[in-house]
C-alpha cells in the first residue's frame, strides 16, 4: 500500500466515515481495510493457531500503524483488531487451500513459500 505509506510520511490522515449504524463506509474505510489486511498478512506469524495466541505487541503494532495512517473513531482499536484477526484467518485458510492441500503428497513442493508471498519466512 504505497499510497498509505506516502501519506504517512506527509502526515496526511484520511478520516474514516461511519454510517448511522456505526459501520465504516466510504473510500477511507475501504482503503483502511485493505491496509489492515496487508498488516495482518505481513506482520502476524502464520504458525500460531489462534488469534488469542498472537503476542500483544504485534497487535499493538497493527493498531498503531492504522492509527498513524487514518483518523479512526474513538475506541476503534477493537474493530481494527477484529478485522485484522478475520483477515489473518482468511489468509491462512487461502494459503492452506491453494498452496498446501493440493501438494500434501508432494512434500518437496511445500519446502518453499509461494513465490507471490515473498514475505513468508521459510520456517513458517
Amino acid at each position: 500500500m504505497p499510497r498509505v505509506v506516502k501519506r504517512k510520511f506527509q502526515k496526511i490522515k484520511p478520516v474514516v466515515e461511519y454510517n448511522k449504524r456505526g459501520k465504516g463506509c466510504g473510500p477511507a474505510h475501504t482503503e483502511m481495510q485493505s491496509y489492515i489486511g496487508v498488516l495482518a498478512h505481513s506482520r502476524v506469524p502464520l504458525v500460531d493457531k489462534k488469534w488469542a495466541e498472537i503476542p500483544k505487541d504485534i497487535k499493538e503494532q497493527i493498531w498503531e500503524a492504522v492509527d498513524m495512517a487514518f483518523v479512526v473513531g474513538q475506541g476503534d482499536n477493537n474493530t481494527v483488531l477484529s478485522s485484522a484477526a478475520k483477515k489473518w484467518k482468511d489468509f491462512k485458510s487461502t494459503l492452506t487451500r491453494h498452496y498446501i492441500l493440493p501438494y500434501i503428497k508432494e512434500r518437496e513442493k511445500l519446502s518453499q513459500p509461494p513465490e507471490i508471498y515473498k514475505f513468508i519466512e521459510k520456517a513458517e
